[in-house]
């Protein structure tokens, strides 16, 4: 175990999703969400197996023992991975991560649902504080009475980016299931291998071609969610879940810096505020499941950085 290594890992990683979350937004009022959605999954397999390659572990770790939660995982972060492109052509950057945010908090309740997880007065206590966090995060965008602070194309935005939070914390859900069985090669690859599939399903609702600005954009978004998911996986081996995970929360730092410098986009004093309630809920959470013992899993959809 090499804690500093892992952290450094995992701030790589967050680095490399929000990066690769640029270069999609900069497409996006051109690109499609399905379109994107082909080219970020399709550009990642080259890199992931070659990562398997490496570590001697392709095909043999490729073997599905339970294929069926594959395709309900896959179904379940594709959907997540759409959800968070067609947010971001949407709504500020910084946004989408904060929504992003309410994945783990849903997680908590869905584990409770489906897996059986008890949640004790602590975890309902950050669990209900996150959740208000992220009303006050939306709450700009819902609010009718305002025509200043809300349009309808911002208010879809902002629902399908809680929509893209609901599919990433079902898709963890079976990812918990899956890790009891597969190996994180297999999970990643065969998510990334229907993900590309399902995108295809969109073709006939108006792909675009691509200038070779866009597609060298969007191939780059496909190479960097590949690289960002090995050094996902790589923290993970360097140190405990709790020791990382609150490190996701810098993602809002960077998504900030981005959204200021290359989209020229202001946060609000609300956007803030619900921010800092989630990030107290989730690492309350984080740290109550550690003590707990509960297991987490990386995300491996390259949706907003919080991977499922």
């Amino acid at each position: 175990m090499n804690p500093v290594r892992g952290i450094t890992l995992k701030v790589m990683s967050v680095c490399v999703f929000v990066t690769m979350f640029a270069f999609i937004k900069a497409t996006s009022g051109q690109i499609p969400a399905g379109e994107a959605v082909f080219f970020r999954s399709l550009f990642a397999m080259p890199v992931l197996i070659a990562w398997l390659v490496s570590r001697g572990e392709f095909p043999g770790s490729l073997k599905a023992k339970d294929p069926m939660s594959h395709v309900w995982r896959g179904l379940m972060g594709t959907c997540a991975m759409a959800s968070g492109f067609v947010a971001i052509g949407l709504l500020p950057l910084p946004e989408v991560v904060a929504i992003g945010y309410a994945a783990p908090l849903l997680v908590t309740m869905l584990a409770a649902m489906f897996l059986g997880e008890r949640i004790r007065l602590v975890r309902l206590s950050a669990l209900l504080l996150g959740m208000f966090g992220v009303a006050l995060v939306l709450s700009p965008r819902l609010t009718v009475m305002d025509a200043e602070l809300t349009t309808r194309l911002e208010t879809i935005g902002a629902l399908t980016a809680l929509l893209g939070a609901v599919f990433s914390a079902l898709a963890q859900v079976f990812a918990r299931k899956l890790v009891a069985t597969e190996t994180t090669g297999s999970i990643v690859f065969y998510f990334s291998l229907m993900s590309t599939s399902l995108a295809l399903l969109t073709l006939p609702f108006g792909w675009k071609f691509p200038s070779v600005l866009e597609a060298s954009f969007l191939v780059t978004a496909g190479l960097l969610g590949g690289v960002g998911q090995i050094l996902l996986t790589e923290s993970y081996r360097h140190a405990e879940v709790a020791v990382i995970a609150p490190f996701e929360y810098c993602s809002i730092i960077l998504a900030l810096g981005v959204g200021y410098f290359i989209f020229d986009e202001l946060p609000t004093g609300i956007m803030l505020g619900g921010v800092v309630l989630i990030v107290i809920a989730g690492i309350i959470i984080i740290e109550r499941e550690r003590r707990l013992g509960i297991a987490h899993v990386g995300k491996a959809s390259g949706a907003v950085p919080n991977q499922s």
